[in-house]
């Protein structure tokens, strides 16, 4: 999920570096010294700006769940050149020691938004190039195979291309008869024709006898990987499969390594983070505050506790956005599409995120992290615990202003967007890191950008 992503950027960054040294070339026609790059410092701001900051991330070409085709590069494309030409010259302004030459400057820009057209272009007609994907083969053809065939169908852009379902003796079939490619014995033959790169296990009941454990072996040690459909799951989809995992599978898997380094590290992140956003919000907290004030009669912020860390209560500081009194006839109940209760200036603070920004207060008391789950009401999380099966694991971490759900799927309003969403909330505490802390960062300025979930 994450490595496509990284492998694009990469390719991105290396473009601005060829940008650059193209620019020179051009300029002064000869290729750069050491001299001529304004140290790392300079090379660090380029690539930086181009790859991250210049919407490059924001235009959504780093989607991968799109298949873009070449006419909305090209129209993406100028945005990129546009706004990176803006944001360089401003920190060139500001930073002289690393500036670059105007006419180097526009010639790295041109060249770098050329050589990116074609990547992108290259890289996304790849992934759907059986020859370079993984060969998956599932084995069953019950309910949960069925699952993974389906995930495999219906997302091909994912590195992984659909061999086929091999059947296991005593396991209903569920799967399409025409994707069978075997059944019973003959499991090693059948892999010696097929070659997968993967074979997918996802046989539902296992206890009569039916899983090919000596072929599975013999597999394992020939280098094709054997994986477990949750497992292989969690790697293709980017959430975990609730329905078909246990509390085993949850102590053998791996992940879940909070060490103190990574405690520590998201503890400066959280405090530096929500400092320098309070600086920054402040021309916006003024105004907001004000508007909310002159539009509609109770406080202008709203006060709720909220579930953290450890299933400890806290009070979540929002901007007010619904009626002071519109839970008077209806007690806690969750906030729904064109919801009647909020207030015109209200839809307004959801739509851009603003109603968020005195969370960072909470962030800098540390009832919450600037990414994690997103905390509940403690009446839902009671009801929610009672339904859906480990619920309780997504209070091991604290919660956060956004989080992988947050920016994964839209926003929940019923048990079932709960179920869902808790599915990437344990993705995300299973795989707790900064940089995919990092990641979802620059996936939530897209969903501001974009006005993505608020309701």
């Amino acid at each position: 999920m994450v490595l496509p992503l990284l492998i694009l950027i990469t390719g991105d960054i290396l473009n601005a570096l060829l940008g650059l040294l193209v620019s020179i070339f051009v300029r002064f026609g000869e290729w750069p010294s050491a001299n001529d790059f304004r140290g790392l410092d300079g090379i660090s701001v380029f690539a930086f700006v181009f790859v991250l900051i210049s919407i490059s991330f924001l235009t959504e070409l780093y989607n991968l769940e799109k298949n873009w085709k070449a006419r909305e590069i090209i129209a993406k494309l100028p945005i990129v050149f546009s706004v990176s030409l803006v944001i360089l010259s401003a920190l060139f302004y500001l930073m002289p020691n690393i500036m670059f030459g105007r006419g180097v400057l526009a010639t790295a820009l041109g060249a770098f938004i050329v050589s990116q057209f074609f990547w992108h272009l290259i890289y996304k007609h790849a992934l759907y190039i059986k020859k370079l994907s993984h060969k998956v083969m599932v084995l069953g053809t019950g309910a949960l195979a069925n699952r993974i065939g389906r995930l495999l169908l219906e997302h091909p852009d994912h590195h992984h291309n659909f061999a086929g379902y091999f059947g296991c003796p005593f396991e209903t079939v569920s799967v399409s008869a025409e994707n069978i490619i075997g059944v019973g014995d003959g499991f090693l033959e059948t892999v010696e024709k097929e070659k997968p790169h993967k074979i997918v296990v996802s046989v539902g009941e296992r206890r009569n006898g039916g899983l090919p454990l000596q072929d599975l072996v013999k597999c394992k040690f020939s280098g094709i990987q054997v994986i477990d459909a949750p497992s292989f799951y969690e790697q293709v989809s980017g959430k975990i499969l609730l329905e078909n995992i246990t509390a085993g599978w949850f102590v053998f898997s791996t992940g879940f390594r909070h060490t103190l380094l990574l405690r520590f590290m998201k503890k400066l992140f959280d405090k530096v983070l929500s400092s320098a956003g309070l600086v920054l919000a402040l021309p916006i907290i003024l105004p907001a505050a004000l508007l909310i004030k002159i539009t509609s009669p109770g406080p202008i912020l709203f006060r709720q506790v909220r579930v953290g860390e450890r299933d400890r209560q806290f009070v979540l500081y929002k901007f007010r956005t619904m009626r002071a009194d519109a839970e008077k006839m209806t007690g806690a109940v969750w906030a729904q599409k064109n919801d009647p209760r909020v207030t015109r200036i209200g839809k307004f603070l959801r739509k851009t995120r603003i109603d968020e920004i005195p969370q960072l207060y909470n962030v800098l008391k540390g009832d919450m992290s600037f990414i994690g789950p997103r905390p509940e009401r403690p009446e839902f999380v009671e009801k929610l615990k009672e339904i859906i099966p480990f619920y309780s694991e997504r209070h091991f971490v604290k919660p956060g202003v956004t989080g992988w759900a947050q920016v994964k799927y839209p926003y929940g309003a019923s048990v079932e967007d709960a179920i869902e969403k808790l599915r990437y909330d344990l993705y995300y505490i299973k795989n707790m890191s900064i940089s995919l802390d990092i990641l979802i960062i620059l996936e939530t300025i897209k969903v501001i950008i974009y006005g993505r979930g608020g309701r």
